[in-house]
């Protein structure tokens, strides 16, 4: 599937969260990325140079996530960015998710 052709559609409370079999099905797509144990969130570390470095790094997350509607979770240690991803309103994964992993991924 190419998920940088997909664009990220709303999600509201009430869907049902990927399966981890689902999930799974998306990881090959996103390589890097991590699922975490309970199959509800996605993440991966990001190293750079320097501070600025993972600044620039996090201006064009922003601008992704803003253009698809669908925010990751951000922590910046000085040069090292680890982003995670969910669906906090339907309590796991999404597509939405690997749709923006994969636009970061794209962009890096």
């Amino acid at each position: 599937m190419d998920l940088l052709k997909k664009k990220c559609v709303p999600c509201e409370g009430g869907a049902v969260p990927l399966s981890k079999d689902e999930a799974l099905k998306y990881m090959g797509d996103v390589p890097d990325w991590e699922l975490n144990e309970g199959a509800k969130q996605i993440s991966k570390q990001f190293k750079f140079k320097d501070f600025i470095g993972a600044i620039n790094f996090v201006n064009n997350v922003a601008e992704i996530a803003e253009s698809e509607g669908h925010h990751p979770d951000i922590k910046i240690n000085y040069s090292k960015v680890l982003l995670s991803l969910s669906t906090h309103a339907i309590g796991g994964l999404s597509e939405n998710d690997f749709i923006v992993a994969a636009k970061v991924d794209a962009r890096n």
